[in-house]
């Protein structure tokens, strides 16, 4: 592929990640109106929002696989058609199972146009010495999508003073999604990647290869606490700042406690872009594996921070660009990992296993924040499990072997 090809692939991949996970991540900003609007507690929306998670995670493999034999490129597409309907549903929704069902369609559609896919591209068409910046900066499109489009969501959510409008304008951003595959396909490297490996391995051999490492156990295992991070704070720090009644008055700009909270999201995913270019550019001169654990370190220290902190709104957005900082870099550390130790002719399959388990932990982490809020009236357990997780997480990472995986099966036969 050329130089200029494989840009267009990072560009493209860039601006799915953008309006696909910079729309979902936008949907904390609607749980406090539903809830009030359905007359129910926070557990049935932070169900909806998680089964959605779960979804995404648990058809991630199929996805994968898909994107590995037919291409990526209408694999994406496909994802993007599901997921426009999904928030279809959800803006003319006016109960509970369609809210659910709307959540249900675009968790399905996202695990066709997310990361695992998407990435997949990257790694078949950037160059090897490139691979690292490439992941990195289209990495970034899911950051750039919640500095720009959370923050929107919280606006326009303000300015209508109804949630359907808003929804209806973010459906309206997704169609883009359906044309943005054109610029992803990676049919050529795929059969390339194929005849270079003799395409001797099957799925089954494949997948039994990669549970025989205890490594590759160990990433799905750990990538369950960033999933159950980002669920978590994405799903619940607005309504967190908000119930704290923590506004923002500066320079004569005034900011309600709701749109504080847009706008710490927003503030995640801005440091976030330098994060995932920064932490993935380290993965070229330092093993990923310890980079991983560092990371999740970091994490925990910056929740316990957070936590032992007097509460304000300088304290919201400080913690807000700290983890930022760390939000997503596990990302293209964790995909270029599997990439690098199993090779790329079943990478997306192999990398939407592992991103089930992160999706595992979003499930959690986006319901048992509604669950335990409505059960105790605070979110102050969920603070404290998310820093014993992020101390988990980078005990597990530490011990994983970071080296190509030897085939002798594919080796010359001796006479």
């Amino acid at each position: 592929m050329t130089q200029r090809s494989y840009w267009t692939a990072v560009w493209c991949g860039f601006l799915v990640l953008t309006i696909g996970l910079g729309v979902r991540q936008s949907f904390g900003i609607f749980l406090k109106p539903i809830s009030a609007e359905l007359h129910v507690g926070r557990e049935l929306f932070s169900f909806g929002t998680a089964l959605s998670m779960l979804l995404m995670g648990a058809i991630a493999p199929f996805s994968g696989r898909l994107a590995d034999r037919f291409g990526s490129a209408p694999t994406i597409a496909g994802g993007g058609v599901l997921y426009v309907l999904g928030m279809i549903v959800t803006a003319t929704m006016h109960d509970g199972l369609m809210l659910i069902v709307g959540n249900v369609l675009v968790g399905i559609g996202l695990s066709a146009a997310t990361f695992g896919p998407v990435l997949g591209v990257i790694l078949r068409v950037a160059p090897p010495a490139k691979q690292a910046l490439a992941v990195g900066i289209c990495s970034a499109g899911g950051s750039f999508g919640q500095f720009f489009i959370v923050p929107l969501a919280a606006v326009l959510q303000n300015y209508f003073g109804d949630w359907r409008p808003t929804m209806w304008a973010l459906t309206a951003l997704a169609v883009i999604m359906i044309a943005l595959p054109l610029g992803l396909n990676d049919r050529k490297e795929i059969a390339a990647s194929r005849k270079a490996s003799g395409g001797s391995q099957t799925t089954a051999e494949a997948l039994s290869e990669a549970f025989a490492q205890r490594s590759y156990v160990l990433l799905v295992v750990g990538y369950f606490v960033c999933g159950f991070h980002v669920a978590f704070v994405g799903g619940h720090l607005p309504a967190y700042i908000s119930d704290k009644g923590i506004g923002l008055s500066l320079f004569g700009i005034q900011l309600s406690p709701a749109e504080l909270g847009g706008w710490a999201i927003g503030m995640v995913g801005l440091f976030n872009i330098a994060g995932a270019i920064l932490w993935s550019s380290m993965g070229n001169r330092f093993k990923r594996k310890n980079l991983l654990s560092t990371l999740y370190l970091l994490r925990s220290l910056v929740f316990l921070g957070f936590v032992i902190a007097p509460l304000s709104a300088a304290s919201v957005l400080i913690f807000a660009a700290a983890l930022g900082f760390l939000w997503l870099g596990t990302v293209p550390l964790t995909t270029s990992l599997v990439g690098y130790i199993f090779g790329p002719v079943h990478v997306t399959m192999l990398n939407g296993i592992v991103f089930f388990g992160h999706q595992v932990g979003s499930f959690f982490g986006g319901w048992g924040g509604g669950r335990l809020f409505d059960l105790q009236g605070n979110y102050d357990m969920m603070w404290w499990i998310s820093i014993a997780l992020g101390l988990v997480s980078a005990a597990l990472h530490y011990p994983i072997v970071e080296e190509r995986l030897a085939r002798p099966a594919a080796a010359p036969q001796p006479a």
